[in-house]
C-alpha cells in the first residue's frame, strides 16, 4: 500500500511537478494551493506526510503546523517545510513548531522525494507499536484506527477523537465542555448535549465488542472518565 502525500504549496506548476515526481516514486499524492483549503482537507482525512509550504494565502503554513501538532487527534503526522526563506531563524521557528525536515527553495524534486522517504521510515520505526492484548483498547491517530485487541470498531471522527482523548488520560474524568472544546473549539453554538450523544453511540459500540466491561463511566453532574 502506497503511502500517501498532501502537498500544501501556493505555486501551482511547482505543486504538478512534484506530485509527478511523488506518483512517479510510488506514492499517492494531491495539492492544494490554499490555507483554508488545507484546513477543510486535513479535517476530513489525514494523508501519511504533509509537505507544506509557509507562504499561503487564506491561512499561513506556520499557522496550519501549529494547529496540526496542537490537535488531540493528529499532533504526530510527519510535515516537511518547503519554504523561500532562508534565514536560520525561520528555520528554527519552523523546526520548534514541529516539522519533522525544512526544504528551501529552489530545490531539486528528487531531494523532496529522498527527504520524503527518510522522514516516512524515521516516523515509521519511532512509532511501531507494540503488538495489542487481546483485551486492550488502542487508537491510532494516523490511520484513525480503534481496535478491541485485533478487532477494528466502527467509529466516526467524533466518536474517534472522544475515545482517543479518554483513553490517553485513564482514570480523568472531563467535563463535557472540556471535550467540547477539544473536539469543537472554533464552535461555540453547538451544544454540550451533543456530547452526549457521541458518547452514547460510542459506549454502545463498546458494549456490542465487550459486553463485559464497562470502559467509560458517566460521572454524574460532571462529565465522563476511562477506566479500561
Amino acid at each position: 500500500m502506497s503511502h500517501s502525500i498532501l502537498v500544501i504549496e501556493d505555486e501551482e506548476d511547482l505543486a504538478h511537478i512534484l506530485i509527478d515526481y511523488l506518483r512517479f516514486a510510488g506514492f499517492t499524492a494531491e495539492a492544494i494551493h490554499d490555507g483554508r483549503q488545507a484546513q477543510e482537507r486535513l479535517a476530513k482525512a489525514l494523508p501519511d506526510l504533509v509537505l507544506l509550504d509557509l507562504m499561503l494565502p487564506g491561512v499561513d503554513g506556520l499557522t496550519l503546523l501549529r494547529e496540526l501538532r496542537a490537535h488531540s487527534v493528529y499532533p504526530d503526522v510527519p510535515v516537511i517545510l518547503v519554504t523561500a526563506r532562508v534565514e536560520e531563524v525561520d528555520r528554527l521557528v519552523g523546526l520548534e513548531s514541529g516539522a519533522d525536515d525544512y526544504i528551501c527553495k529552489p530545490f531539486s524534486p528528487r531531494e523532496v522525494v529522498a527527504r520524503i522517504k527518510t522522514v516516512l521510515r524515521r516516523s515509521r520505526a519511532s512509532a511501531a507499536p507494540a503488538r495489542p492484548a487481546a483485551d486492550q483498547l488502542t487508537t491510532d491517530p494516523q490511520t484513525l484506527r480503534a481496535c478491541y485487541g485485533a478487532q477494528r470498531l466502527d467509529l466516526t471522527p467524533k466518536e474517534f477523537e472522544l475515545i482517543h482523548i479518554l483513553i490517553a488520560h485513564p482514570g480523568r474524568v472531563f467535563s463535557r465542555a472540556q471535550l467540547l472544546e477539544r473536539l469543537q473549539p472554533d464552535n461555540f453554538e453547538v451544544s454540550e448535549r451533543a456530547i452526549d450523544s457521541h458518547m452514547k453511540n460510542l459506549r454502545r459500540k463498546l458494549a456490542q465488542i465487550a459486553p463485559a466491561r464497562e470502559m467509560i463511566r458517566s460521572v454524574y453532574g460532571v462529565g465522563f472518565v476511562y477506566e479500561g
